[in-house]
């Protein structure tokens, strides 16, 4: 079916709009960068930041669109987090009284938003379009496995260890940390793209349809099966291939996808996607100041900042994973969620490692008492949540309060 006049004109203001966006949150956090800013222009560049997060969200998925999964996951979640790592070094350079914890509370937050936050909002929306959330439980057992032992090598261990007072690591300590991250980050990597790429792509239940709409759409496809042969044929292989691709996914019930976007439409998309990430971890870093200001003002703790800043930067996934869940594609939506927690570890640790041959703060990574219940809680609850391979609201709203409780003590300890 052909769209009308409308719809073309509304997606070619769309796009135009996306691509302008990107470029223009960047001219604005170059020109921002190291100012003071009135409150008009705080509230330009807040709406802005809000804009590029959306046009984030929608390159990724051209991007997403033209490699499949769990390829596409895998390009938000890396962008994402690699930005980040330069965020957390730049700050740590600059020095503060946040310094020393600023890669621990980071690297936290990340991991208790979107372990519990992200995981939470896309089952939430899941069950309550489609009843209940469905996901292959081989390949997300196996992302909550590599989180949570991740996190507990980086993040619990140096509260226990001897060999240097206080919750960090002694050199050699940090290098086998940052040594086994890198590793098995790249593992899962290999596991997830190469080894059983299967387990990561969405599932579709079965769905049982009486025998006689079966031999009547088996009559059906005989009469009309040498017309469609040759109309594939005519429109060429790569064609078929996207007509094949929408075919199977019409089977499966899952979504209707359009073609497969053109290699210079995607290199198009994906250097927008790049420059909307940096540009919105550059204006949250401008808008630091302010929330510094004013987390200060209402007498909150340092870690606050961290926290907020953090909710920023994951705002595109959060959205790419809301949508995947709305068009019931879970499965995407967990490689996101559980993909971007891993990428946070896997490269955080190994890059601080590093930088801090010539960091000058301390290194404290080890969780407090408090942190540690919230991440024990985390893996229990995830645990029972990916197990089955369905997921309820209950679940839902297990994670999104573990999610809320983490938010309230990072503000009330």
């Amino acid at each position: 079916m052909n769209a009308s006049p409308g719809t073309r004109a509304s997606d070619s203001l769309v796009e135009l709009a996306a691509r302008v966006v990107p470029l223009a949150a960047f001219l604005a956090f170059v020109g921002a960068w190291g100012r003071t800013l009135p409150v008009l222009g705080e509230i330009v560049v807040v709406g802005l930041l809000a804009v590029t997060v959306v046009a984030a969200v929608h390159h990724a998925e051209i991007v997403a669109h033209r490699v499949g999964e769990p390829f596409g996951s895998l390009i938000l979640a890396v962008a994402v987090t690699v930005i980040e790592v330069g965020l957390i070094i730049t700050l740590m350079v600059s020095g503060g009284p946040g310094a020393a914890t600023l890669a621990r509370d980071t690297v936290f937050a990340a991991v208790m938003i979107t372990c519990n936050g992200i995981v939470g909002v896309s089952v939430l929306i899941s069950a309550l379009r489609h009843g209940t959330a469905s996901f292959n439980t081989k390949g997300t057992t196996a992302a909550l496995a590599t989180v949570l032992t991740l996190s507990g090598l980086s993040l619990v261990l140096p509260s226990f260890t001897t060999s240097v007072p206080g919750p960090e690591f002694s050199g050699a300590q940090l290098a086998f940390a940052a040594a086994a991250s890198l590793a098995l980050y790249l593992l899962f990597l290999f596991v997830q793209n190469i080894r059983h790429r299967d387990y990561f792509v969405p599932t579709s239940p079965p769905v049982v349809r009486p025998l006689s709409s079966v031999v009547e759409q088996a009559v059906r496809a005989r009469r009309t099966g040498a017309a469609v042969t040759e109309h594939h044929s005519a429109r060429g292989s790569g064609a078929a291939l996207a007509a094949t691709r929408v075919g199977e996914t019409r089977m499966t019930g899952v979504e209707v996808h359009a073609a497969v976007p053109p290699l210079g439409t995607t290199m198009i998309s994906l250097g927008l996607l790049i420059t909307a990430l940096v540009s919105v971890v550059g204006l949250a870093k401008v808008e630091s100041r302010t929330i510094e200001a004013a987390v200060e003002a209402a007498g909150l703790p340092h870690a606050v900042v961290g926290v907020v800043i953090a909710l920023l930067v994951l705002l595109p996934e959060t959205l790419a994973a809301a949508r995947n869940a709305y068009r019931k594609r879970t499965q995407i939506s967990l490689n996101l969620a559980l993909g971007s927690a891993m990428a946070s570890i896997g490269l955080t640790i190994p890059t601080i490692a590093v930088a801090s041959i010539w960091l000058e703060s301390p290194l404290h990574l080890g969780l407090g008492a408090t942190h540690l219940v919230l991440l024990c809680l985390t893996a229990i609850v995830g645990t029972l949540t990916v197990i089955p391979g369905r997921a309820t609201l209950l679940q839902a709203g297990v994670h999104l309060t573990l999610c809320a409780s983490y938010l309230f003590l990072a503000a009330v300890p």
